[in-house]
């Protein structure tokens, strides 16, 4: 089961430097990443995004999913995951495993076929077997 997650700010109650570093789509999008073992960045409409959030189902994984079609602030992280992940890439779908970035779906797809992403998984503790 997936957990969709919708961004609250909480800025008001934040001290002026925590505040000014919420408001830095990057360091936002690198404490939403910290926040659960598995973290997909989406758009609800891609299906690259959709065959993707299936493969980690299917192997157990709960992932928490941002849908940034969803989110107001939705652009402002689009273009700092392509900050992240290189302008190359596709903005989405972005993985994060354990806070840290493992990529887009090539990279995801890369590190299934090569046997490393259980090890990862397992690792952050988004699966147990």
């Amino acid at each position: 089961m997936m957990r969709y997650q919708a961004e609250r700010s909480w800025e008001y109650y934040m001290p002026a430097t925590a505040a000014a570093a919420a408001r830095d789509p990057v360091d936002r999008v690198i404490r939403l990443a910290a926040e659960s073992a598995v973290v997909i960045f989406s758009v609800s409409s891609c299906c690259m995004c959709h065959a993707l959030k299936r493969l980690l189902c299917g192997m157990g994984v709960s992932p928490t999913v941002y849908e940034l079609d969803h989110d107001p602030r939705g652009k402002e992280i689009e273009r700092a995951l392509m900050r992240l992940v290189g302008a190359a890439s596709p903005p989405v779908p972005v993985v994060f495993i354990g806070g840290k970035l493992v990529g887009s779906m090539d990279r995801v797809m890369a590190s299934h076929i090569n046997g490393t992403l259980v090890p990862l998984l397992k690792e952050a503790g988004a699966l147990w077997l």
